[in-house]
């Protein structure tokens, strides 16, 4: 009996790839509100979800950036802060949180490892996670508005992109510190080297894509690599490792730095 092509097995090469494509799906479901379904994923689906976080944060702020785009005319303040209104809504505020849970947890000084994770699992906010959140949302509003509309739309694209990419190294080269992780994202704590390769891979062509000047670029990709160096030094002495909270922080903070880079030289 002659088999078809639906007998045959599948092979590795096309497992990997379909894992792979099924792993963007993944990725706008763990980072957005976008209702793109397909569940039930795969643990490995959720797992390459990690390499395609750069390509939905283009979306995110290509989205923002239409926005921006859109009311700079009126008032570049105004449109700014609606621009950033826009991703916190579509995220469901996902990094801002982990942003204040971690100035929280880590601002106070304290030592202990327990403490430190037992703040981050608080859902209330404190003084510092309260001031935190508010400096940084300022920083990325002021930095904006400095920015006219097709500089602005660029600076939202690149900045939510490249911000993205060093969680990913971080998580890859840190041990998950807390205990317990949640459902959401237990099969998302770690990454292997070609989740790296491919993250590292989509940042560095959108910012081909959307940073007018290499020189740019190459500063930006500087201060992002010592940012992420600095961060996860401070995440491994403090708790031993990274959580969430920690690399939403990393990714508010690198935002920051990407819309600081387009502010100076295009503002």
């Amino acid at each position: 009996m002659t088999s078809t092509n639906e007998d045959r097995p599948e092979s590795t090469d096309a497992q990997t790839l379909r894992h792979a494509l099924r792993g963007v799906r993944a990725a706008f479901i763990f980072l957005t509100r976008v209702p793109v379904g397909g569940f039930p994923y795969q643990t490995v689906e959720w797992k390459w979800a990690n390499a395609h976080f750069p390509l939905v944060g283009a979306f995110l702020g290509a989205c923002s950036g239409l926005v921006y785009w859109c009311a700079c005319d009126f008032d570049a303040t105004f449109a700014a802060v609606l621009a950033v209104a826009t991703s916190i809504w579509m995220t469901g505020a996902f990094h801002e949180d982990g942003l204040a849970d971690s100035a929280d947890a880590l601002g106070g000084g304290i030592d202990d490892k327990p403490r430190v994770l037992e703040i981050l699992k608080d859902s209330r906010i404190g003084t510092y996670g309260t001031a935190g959140f508010v400096m940084v949302l300022l920083a990325r509003v002021a930095l904006l508005s400095k920015l006219t509309a097709l500089p602005g739309l660029l600076a939202l694209v690149s900045a939510h992109s490249l911000a993205r990419v060093p969680p990913i190294w971080i998580k890859t080269f840190l041990p998950y510190a807390s205990e317990g992780p949640l459902a959401k994202s237990r099969d998302l704590e770690s990454s292997s080297s070609v989740q790296v390769v491919v993250a590292t891979a989509w940042g560095l062509l959108l910012g081909v894509l959307f940073v007018p000047s290499l020189t740019t670029l190459i500063w930006i990709a500087l201060a992002l690599a010592i940012l992420g160096r600095f961060l996860a030094w401070r995440f491994d002495r403090r708790v031993g490792g990274y959580t969430g909270d920690f690399l939403g922080a990393t990714e508010q903070l690198g935002e920051v730095v990407v819309l600081l880079a387009f502010a100076i030289t295009m503002g």
